[in-house]
Order: structure tokens, then sequence, then C-alpha cells
């Protein structure tokens, strides 16, 4: 039987950090445990001016490389997940080949997801190394929502952070460890997290880059990420416990099996009120976003790679790995842990 597994996994931060207490010199009526309080994070992780999701990738791959020096010549697809690509066209993940040096004989191409795209991208990985068409794929996830926000949007700016993440899915002849997958979408909720201009259908222009006001006091501009907090909330509470259900159903398994849940890590508030919705004890459920953020896609890697660093996860665990968010888009599966083999 062909399978395939996850071996390994890296992320790199952006070395600038956005404190809580920066925050708080710069809106009215805001401390920074204020902002702890609302959203469960102290700091995030900014990239600079002159720093792309391309840069992050970069780095994030290489950190995989310097672990896995025989890695590199064996790559034979690239997979990179981003909504903040360096240009609409080339796509990223061809630039990305040629500054890391990776064999011309691979394939490679961007996707474009949010908060679901890590868990697509195990299954896109999965889905060409059981066709027998890759043997090694490099999954990369790197996003840079903070050029889309307006700094006096402080109900984006206080949520997202900047990362990218790489993981090497590989096959293996006699174990499937990453399962079977659950995906959905509702387009009917794209509105709700979205930045308006700079695609085909909005061009920015003098109009679009207009500043408005809204109820709150935030500012932003039809360039800028726009967030209905309320609705992908709501949002997330009546899709995610019905995800949960047919994952589970789907790999014939239960809750109890379950080692570990790894959710994407959209803010402290809402994970919590998931957890206690679906009844699963705190210690099997991982938080990883105080010092980090919201990362977008990958927040299910850098909390699955903190959960190893720590020894929360032991080979043979079954992860259930949910991913939801923008889109609306929402995915999940079930891994079995195989250690760095």
């Amino acid at each position: 039987m062909v399978g395939c597994k996850i071996r390994d996994i890296e992320y790199y931060l952006p070395e600038k950090i956005l404190s809580n207490e920066m925050l708080e010199q710069i809106y009215d009526n805001w401390n920074s445990e204020k902002i702890f309080k609302k959203v469960g994070i102290r700091q995030r992780h900014i990239a600079e001016v002159n720093e792309t999701a391309v840069d992050l990738a970069e780095k994030a791959a290489l950190k995989l490389f310097d672990k896995n020096l025989d890695l590199k010549d064996k790559v034979d697809f690239i997979i990179l997940c981003t909504q903040s690509p360096d240009y609409f066209l080339p796509t990223s993940a061809c630039i990305l080949q040629e500054r890391l040096g990776i064999p011309t004989a691979c394939g490679a191409f961007d996707y474009n997801l949010g908060c679901s795209g890590f868990v697509s991208g195990l299954a896109i990985a999965k889905g060409l190394i059981c066709a027998g068409i890759a043997k090694n794929v490099l999954l990369i996830t790197a996003e840079t929502y903070s050029k889309y926000i307006n700094p006096m949007d402080r109900s984006t700016r206080t949520i997202f952070g900047d990362a990218a993440s790489a993981t090497w899915i590989t096959v293996d002849e006699g174990h499937n460890y990453i399962q079977n997958f659950v995906f959905g979408t509702d387009g009917s909720g794209a509105a709700n997290l979205i930045v308006p201009a700079g695609g085909a259908r909005l061009n920015r222009n003098q109009v679009t880059s207009e500043e408005t006001y809204d109820e709150d006091g935030n500012i932003r501009s039809q360039d800028n990420l726009y967030m209905n907090g309320a609705q992908i909330f709501n949002f997330t509470l009546e899709r995610v416990p019905g995800l949960i259900k047919e994952v589970i159903d789907t790999n014939s398994t239960t809750m109890d099996q379950i080692n570990c849940f790894i959710f994407h890590q959209a803010n402290k508030f809402m994970l919590e009120h998931l957890r206690v919705k679906l009844g699963i004890p705190e210690e099997k459920f991982l938080n990883q976003i105080e010092d980090i953020g919201n990362t977008v896609s990958s927040t299910i890697p850098i909390a699955l790679k903190e959960a190893l660093r720590y020894g929360k996860i032991k080979i043979g665990d079954k992860l259930l790995l949910v991913g939801f968010g923008v889109g609306y888009s929402w995915a999940g599966c079930i891994i079995e842990w195989s250690g760095n083999k």
C-alpha cells in the first residue's frame, strides 16, 4: 500500500515584533491587558516593509533543509499556500524553486487559501504521492496579512501576525499516516473577511484608498483587510462542531481515541468556546497563539511543531487537524504521528 506521512516541520517568524504595549500607545482606551483578554495575544511578528511572503517562505524552508541535508535534492514538488503573493504572476512557488536551489525537475504551484490552507495542502500532497506523481513534497505556508491591515484598524491589527512554515511530506510504502479528509465551502461568507480592492474585480485607485471610520472607530479603506468578527465567530461555532463529527466518522474513530486536537489558532476566545462546546479536555487541546498571533495558514503547522518540541505528541498518537475561516472554507483530517524517520 502506498501511503504518506509528515516527516518534518519548521517555521519562521519575522524579527520585528508588535507587542500589546506598543499598540497601547496608539489606540485610545485600550491597554495591553485589555487587548490580551479580548484576543489572547500578547505580541505578533510583523514583516518588514521590504520583506515578503516569499522571503519568509525561503527562510522557513532553509531551516528545514539545515536539519535534513539531503532533502533539497529530493524535493519533487513544491506547493505554496499564500494570499499575499509577491506578484500576480509568476507563481511564487516558481520563484522559491530557484531561490532554494531545488532541482528543475520538480513541479511547483501556489494556491490561494487562508485558515484552512494547511489541511488542504496536506490533501494535495497526499494526492500527488498516492498517485505516484511525487515522493517528497515541500508544503509551504506563508502570509503577510500585515501588509493589508490599516494601522488604525484595531479589529484586525491586534489579531494577525506574519509567518511561514515548511513541511516535508514523503511517501511511505507500508502505512497511510495521513488519513481521510473532510472539506466544506460556503462562498456566501466571502465578504466577511476580504481585501475588497487590488484584484481584477476592483483595481486600486484614488477612490479605493480613501479611508473611512466604522462604528467602532476603526479606520480602513477598500485597499485594506476587512473582517466582520461577529459573523466569523458565528460561522465558526456553527460549522466546526459538525466538521469534527464528520472527520471522526469518516475515519471510523472516536473523540476519545484522539490524542491531540490542533485547531486553526484564530484567537483564544474562539478556541476556548469551541473546546468547551465539543467537550475536549484541556490537556488534549493546543493553544499556541499568545506570542505569535493568528498567522492564518501557518497556525496549525506552528502549533504542531511546538507540541512536538515540548513532548506533547508521541509516536503513534492520533492528531485531529481542523482549519476554518476566510472563504468561507473549512477542512479537517486525522494524522497518525510517525516520528521523524
